[in-house]
């Protein structure tokens, strides 16, 4: 029996300078979908296409809280 993946992934721009986070259970998709401008809004807007990690989890809810986790950091120089 094969269980469904869910990632937690990070989207970036050609210049680096904005960071997207999301979760999805097709990581090829999603991809796909952001290189393509099919992703309106925020990601449209800042061009993220270009895929700088993920991470694969069994169960949607912790994908979910370890994007939470993410979005939660700070940066501090």
């Amino acid at each position: 029996m094969s269980r469904e993946a869910f990632y937690v992934y990070m989207m970036t721009n050609k210049g680096q300078t904005t960071l997207y986070i999301g979760v999805t259970n097709s990581l090829v998709r999603r991809v796909h979908q952001h290189r393509s401008g099919d992703v309106s809004g925020f990601t449209e807007r800042y061009n993220l296409n270009r895929l700088v990690d993920y991470e694969q989890y069994n169960d949607p809810r912790d994908a979910i809280a370890r994007e939470k986790q993410l979005k939660r950091w700070r940066y501090r120089a």
